[in-house]
């Protein structure tokens, strides 16, 4: 499945972006998203994202338009709670995209946008959410539109009990399955996966392998795929392994101390220093070149930020 996210703050621009779309791709497009969810002060100030919660209007119009440039291609729209804190507007908006603006699909995260991602997603709300489309559908005689549910998902566990108590008919995994890829092994196979430090390596290796089918073997590519392969890796090293845990499922706002693994190789793949993904990358794509550093795009996940540049 291959999908384009879209962010804009304007129909006039949307719009004819989408009949792009749908001419140049209409075979190989399986959905379109609208992001009305990023937090990012750029784009909330440019009135994209999430500031298009609290602009109704331009965001009928943007997805109407939308929705007729790609034909059958499905328009998927992505939001947030709402803008601010104790002021939730998705239990009112969500079935006006749903209902009257008629989008293929929803998608909400339990946060408001001042929240970002800060205190734990409301599932409860997400509840009151889906049951307020559930019943504008029943009253106007629509099929359901699939609707989607984010925020704090990190388990099998998780994913499920989310399900059954929100009405969603999934979840959406962000920072989990940048933490553990595996996740969704997990929950397709519905159990908490031990995941030893070898298999995770050869997820790594997979990893530079599609980078350098991708970007290419030459020294360009090499470099490329080092980079993409750190930024993953300041994620990965947050993942505790669930052998070392006193109780299950672990819960992705929980930070654990400092640890020594099972064996030197996770705790190598425990380290918060970007200089020891830097050696790992080293394990597959060779020595790094004198020239090259990496700083993390989180510079919060690495604790040496001194030493780790970029």
């Amino acid at each position: 499945m291959f999908g384009v996210q879209l962010a804009g703050n304007k129909p006039q621009t949307l719009v004819p972006t989408a009949e792009v779309l749908a001419k140049e791709f209409s075979s190989t497009l399986d959905f379109v998203d609208l992001n009305c969810g990023c937090p990012i002060d750029l784009v909330f100030r440019a009135g994209s994202g999430s500031a298009l919660l609290d602009a109704t209007g331009k965001l009928g119009k943007i997805i109407v338009g939308m929705n007729k440039a790609l034909g059958e291609i499905p328009l998927t729209v992505k939001i947030r709670t709402g803008v601010k804190d104790g002021k939730n507007t998705a239990h009112k908006l969500m079935p006006r995209i749903a209902t009257e603006w008629q989008a293929g699909c929803i998608t909400l995260h339990g946060r408001t946008r001042q929240q970002r991602y800060t205190r734990l997603a409301d599932w409860d709300y997400i509840k009151q959410c889906v049951e307020a489309v559930r019943a504008k559908e029943a009253e106007e005689d629509l099929a359901p539109v699939p609707i989607f549910g984010g925020g704090d998902c990190f388990s099998s566990q998780d994913y499920w009990e989310k399900v059954e108590h929100s009405g969603a008919d999934g979840i959406m995994i962000g920072r989990g399955a940048l933490i553990k890829p595996w996740i969704f092994t997990e929950v397709k196979e519905r159990r908490e996966w031990d995941i030893s430090a070898r298999e995770r390596l050869d997820l790594i290796r997979d990893y530079c392998e599609f980078g350098l089918n991708h970007f290419g073997s030459d020294t360009t590519g090499v470099n490329a795929t080092r980079r993409y392969l750190c930024e993953a890796l300041s994620f990965q090293y947050r993942y505790v392994p669930i052998g070392l845990l006193e109780v299950l499922p672990p819960k992705i706002n929980e930070r654990a101390p400092a640890f020594v693994g099972r064996n030197d190789l996770e705790t190598l793949l425990a380290s918060p220093d970007s200089q020891d993904w830097v050696k790992v990358s080293e394990m597959f794509l060779g020595p790094a070149p004198e020239t090259w550093s990496f700083t993390p795009k989180h510079k919060s996940n690495a604790y040496n930020s001194e030493e780790g540049q970029g």
